[in-house]
């Protein structure tokens, strides 16, 4: 199975180093010297990491045959692939690799059916589920323990407890208005 692990950014220096913004939350196995991805678009690599440090906070990568600035900026936006075990599960018990996490249903704590996620959107302040509803609209949901209180992969499933408006925002338009109606006639 093929998993993002980063994405090239800026060159840095003239000896060929590339910024990586990280989609991993394993950096030091995935982005280790040696390690060989491959890419998208798939005509920039396979890449092989040369050389790996963090300078002021940011990854810097140097790869193989990439010695000078032009090099490594014709390689901005690139996406670093790993091929990874599917069977291969995260370190931490509460951690999730997005395979892990696709078509997942998504239900609420008392049982009521949300939709299935679809994709999930890597933020710099937090993770969010894409949920496709039944009804085909889709509703983004925040990865945080406060709202998606389990995951539930036996049973194929993400159970949440989401806060008033969140994932029912039609029915809190409707509550509102019809307590406006209601004010409206007691006023009459």
């Amino acid at each position: 199975m093929q998993l993002v692990v980063a994405r090239v950014g800026r060159a840095h220096g003239i000896k060929g180093e590339v910024t990586v913004e990280v989609r991993t939350d394993e950096p030091e196995l995935r982005l280790a010297p040696g390690a060989v991805l491959a890419t998208d678009p798939a005509s920039a690599g396979p890449l092989t990491i040369a050389t790996g440090r963090v300078h002021s906070g940011r990854l810097l990568l140097r790869f193989e045959g990439v010695t000078e600035r032009n090099g490594a900026e014709a390689l901005r936006n690139t996406l670093l692939i790993a091929d990874v075990d599917p069977e291969e599960l995260p370190e931490e018990e509460d951690e999730y690799y997005d395979h892990q996490l696709m078509d997942l249903d998504v239900v609420t704590v008392d049982g009521t059916e949300v939709g299935r996620i679809t994709e999930i959107s890597h933020l710099p302040s937090q993770d969010l589920f894409i949920v496709e509803r039944p009804d085909g609209s889709e509703v983004m949901i925040p990865f945080v323990s406060e709202i998606v209180t389990e995951i539930d992969l036996e049973e194929q499933r993400a159970v949440i407890d989401p806060p008033p408006g969140l994932i029912d925002d039609q029915a809190a338009r409707d509550e509102v208005a019809d307590e406006h109606s209601a004010s409206s006639r007691d006023e009459a």
